[in-house]
């Protein structure tokens, strides 16, 4: 029996059963933030074991799910994954344990045909009920019953002194024998016995008590079933396999994967199809490798995947070639794998690429630590190795192998309580995270009727006020509050659109300013303040949104679709939305790229919406099944948004189509103008832009276009020729700070080196001169220069520097400080030859003239001599 027919037997069982078949939800936990990922069947029916939900009393899914606690055993045993498959069935209320035990006897015995006298149950050893309905109802041999502790049939595991308070209660597991020659050969052995015989297959967990302190429990009002069995373990027993890796759903991924290898080690290869399989499934529900969160953790799981298929002597990436091996496997519980396979191999590619490069820098770190080491005592420290290990995504088996080759050891004692350290903050922060224990403290829970999608006015009754979170029957001015009606037409806070704002107005004349809209299960809370008159539980009102508000927020919304519609046609079918939020003409878009955007990509980007705005498209809104709408790849879905039976699809006409519960434009020409403010990276892979539209949109370019037409009137010129009086100006300023540069370079050189003053010193009329010459200078070079000069020799009377630069000639002029030499009258000699003019004090003067087409510096200094040795007295 293959898994697909498995799976098919399974959910059509229970729906015989009446049980509603719910779709895998994603690997992404819906609305809980206590979970990384989905890590079990009953994960997404959180609100109704709560009673949050009533639609539904009975429910059956096949749940894909990701676990990482047992990641170093994956491979190296016969059932242990990080991906895999539950089965399961859940009672909100309804059924119970015969029910459950029964069903679950007559689908393994009766559906799948699995010889009875191989199948053995454990109860939790003080539930008496579980074991006589084992022994009674279902005939099975009391010695094939094993009564086990609260670590093992208790949930959660050993919760009665563990905690936390809550919903908790007995276990069943169903176990299959796979024989006496699988095990320890003990005549006693059981299911007790971890020597491997004994297979769990089934899980049925009781939830019938309340923990209210430590060993302390009270029983539950309404009792619920969770069951949980894993579909490729559940497969092995049924194909006869002794590891979930020799079933039909590994075998052509793993010998696909043989064929990259000459020398393939079964651990290696059956960790590296795991792990393709969880990051295949990860992307695909748009959960990209990242240096955060859950994609820090599927980065990890590629790059030991990656890391195993160097270990076998491949060098080169591995796991993007096996995104179609997958696809094509799970094509029919999961099409949108392989109808995406494309942009999900380019992501994962990206990813292995990326940990090819950084293992070349961990190396380099890693060089140092051996440097270290080996002026020490020959050992890595613990921390060091974490640092690797978690820091640059190195395993730990590569930091060990690299060091044998030096002689090194590593401190593995302060690597494994590092890491233990690591893993139990992950586990208690995540602890009873398949849990439903924590119970919302709002005081009320009614079931709203949104009609906002047709208007932006309604009348509605007051179905409960909340002030302070209690609940209270009237409302007076001045006060702040939350009303509950049983009409509104205001949108609450919901996919990254903000909310609605208005008015609640009462018939008195009563006035209720709505600053916030949120949604809770399927109440709409309108929070603010009440402005004037009295608000009483159970009178009418009438709600009024702001339409000035909402069609500005409605201008971006729908700007948001079409901006991932054009980042897809110009960046590629891989980008996804990873976050939005919606403002009042103003919206920013996270999503998936790995490097950053070019001005050419940007401008693109920004003409494709604009295109996209002028082809006046109708924007249609309309409701598809959900099993209907995810079949259909052009639909795109936000993975973080809680999906029900039918779901809201949001169309703009040729253009994009996507599921949205949020408010639009009617047509695409509504936005009026789209103008991208920014692109900037959110972390590693995930870039955003921000924009914005309509007026705000033309507020921006208006005030761009001021902004240049101020510069260009400062500059004296027109806005279009700004470009090439700027780069003229650059071009100016950069060749100025060459010869700052340089200058700097020659005054330096003045100050280190005493040679510089050889041929510059003269002897004239007894008097001994400096002549210092640079071209290209400034006057305050020159006299920075002149001071040095002085320092250098001091002994001199008279120091003169010049220069010629953009057709003159400037001249400088100092004496020693107890010369009685006239600098001033210098000046005006060197002014009077050069046809310039001169003067200034009698220890310092300047001097300038126009320089004539056969001036020279050496000319220059030879007509200086001259002039000194008819005036220098």
């Amino acid at each position: 029996m293959t898994i697909d027919e498995v799976r098919i037997k399974f959910l059509d069982f229970f729906r015989d059963k009446g049980h509603k078949i719910v779709p895998s939800d994603s690997l992404v936990p819906k609305n809980d933030p206590t979970l990384m990922f989905t890590s079990a069947g009953m994960n997404q029916f959180k609100d109704y074991f709560l009673g949050k939900l009533k639609d539904i009393s009975r429910a059956a899914s096949c749940q894909k799910c990701l676990r990482t606690g047992d990641l170093d055993r994956v491979g190296k045993t016969a059932y242990h994954h990080t991906f895999f498959e539950m089965l399961g069935n859940f009672s909100f209320g309804d059924y119970f344990k015969e029910e459950a035990i029964s069903w679950a006897w007559e689908f393994l015995t009766e559906v799948l045909d699995i010889d009875k006298n191989r199948l053995w149950a454990s109860v939790y050893f003080e539930d008496e009920e579980s074991r006589i309905i084992w022994k009674d109802k279902i005939g099975l041999a009391e010695e094939r019953i094993v009564k086990m502790g609260a670590e093992d049939n208790f949930w959660p595991s050993n919760g009665l002194e563990d905690g936390p308070d809550g919903p908790c209660g007995p276990c069943s597991e169903i176990y299959f024998d796979r024989g006496e020659d699988k095990g320890c050969g003990r005549k006693d052995c059981s299911p007790a016995c971890s020597c491997g015989r004994f297979v769990e297959v089934w899980n049925l967990v009781f939830t019938q008590f309340n923990r209210v302190g430590y060993k302390k429990t009270e029983p539950l009002p309404a009792k619920n079933i969770d069951t949980g069995m894993g579909l490729e373990r559940l497969c092995s027993v049924l194909q006869a396999k002794d590891s979930n890796f020799e079933t039909d759903v590994f075998v052509p991924l793993i010998t696909e994967i043989k064929t990259y290898f000459n020398k393939p080690q079964d651990s290696l290869i059956y960790a590296i199809a795991d792990h393709s399989r969880a990051a295949v499934f990860a992307v695909s529900d748009n959960i990209y490798p990242s240096n955060e969160g859950r994609g820090y953790v599927i980065r990890r799981i590629i790059r030991r995947a990656l890391w195993h298929s160097f270990s076998l002597g491949r060098q080169k990436p591995l796991l993007y070639k096996l995104v179609p091996v997958i696809g094509k496997i799970m094509q029919k519980p999961y099409p949108e794998i392989y109808n995406s396979k494309e942009n999900i191999a380019k992501i994962i590619l990206s990813e292995e690429e990326r940990f090819i490069s950084t293992l070349t820098k961990g190396r380099q770190i890693l060089l140092e630590f051996f440097r270290e080491a080996e002026k020490a005592n020959k050992v890595i420290s613990g921390d060091k190795v974490f640092k690797l290990y978690d820091t640059f995504g190195f395993p730990v088996e590569l930091t060990e192998f690299l060091a044998r080759e030096k002689g090194i050891k590593l401190d593995y004692e302060g690597f494994n309580a590092l890491l233990s350290k690591q893993r139990e903050t992950s586990r208690q922060n995540s602890k009873f995270a398949e849990l439903v224990f924590v119970q919302d403290k709002y005081p009320l829970d009614f079931e709203v009727e949104f009609t906002g999608y047709e208007t932006s006015r309604q009348e509605g009754v007051i179905l409960g006020i909340v002030e302070n979170n209690k609940e209270v029957s009237r409302a007076e001015a001045g006060v702040s509050a939350d009303l509950i009606l049983d009409k509104t037409c205001f949108y609450p806070s919901s996919g990254g659109q903000q909310n609605d704002k208005g008015v609640i107005l009462t018939r008195e004349g009563g006035k209720f300013i709505v600053e916030e809209v949120v949604k809770a299960n399927k109440m709409i809370i309108h929070r603010g303040r009440v402005n004037s008159g009295t608000f009483v539980r159970g009178s009418r009102v009438a709600c009024e949104a702001d339409e000035k508000r909402r069609q500005a927020l409605m201008r971006a919304h729908t700007s948001t679709h079409l901006l991932q519609s054009a980042l897809r046609r110009v960046l590629g079918g891989h980008i996804t939305q990873q976050g939005s939020l919606v403002e009042e003409d103003r919206l920013h878009f996270d999503f998936n790229h790995f490097r950053k955007l070019s001005l050419e990509e940007i401008k693109a980007i920004e003409r494709k919406v604009n295109e996209f705005i002028l082809k006046s498209a109708e924007v249609k809104k309309y409701y598809l099944p959900f099993s209907e709408a995810k079949k259909d790849k052009d639909i795109l879905a936000f993975f973080e948004e809680k999906y029900g039976e039918q779901v809201r699809v949001v169309e703009v006409e040729g253009i994009s189509r996507e599921l949205c519960g949020g408010l639009h434009l009617n047509n695409s020409s509504q936005a009026g103008i789209f103008k991208i403010i920014s692109s900037s990276s959110v972390s590693s892979g995930i870039r955003r832009i921000e924009a914005l539209t309509g007026l705000k949109a033309y507020e921006y370019l208006t005030g761009k276009e001021d902004v240049l037409n101020k510069i260009s009137q400062l500059a004296k010129t027109s806005y279009e020729s700004l470009p090439s009086v700027f780069k003229n100006a650059f071009s100016r300023v950069k060749f100025q700070q060459k010869q700052i540069n340089r200058l700097k370079k020659t005054l330096f050189e003045l100050k280190q080196a005493p040679q510089v003053l050889k041929d510059k010193v003269f002897n004239i009329n007894s008097k001994q001169v400096v002549i210092f010459s640079e071209n290209n200078s400034t006057r305050d070079f020159l006299s920075d220069a002149l001071d040095v000069l002085k320092q250098k020799a001091p002994q001199a009377d008279l120091f003169i520097a010049y220069t010629l630069s953009e057709g003159r000639i400037i001249f400088v002029v100092s004496r020693s400080r107890d010369k009685k030499i006239s600098c001033a009258d210098i000046a005006r000699y060197i002014s009077a030859a050069f046809s310039g003019s001169g003067g200034g004090k009698e220890n310092f003067a300047f001097a300038g003239a126009k320089a004539g087409p056969e001036d020279s510096l050496a000319g220059i200094e030879e007509k200086l001599k001259k002039i000194l040795e008819e005036n220098l007295k």
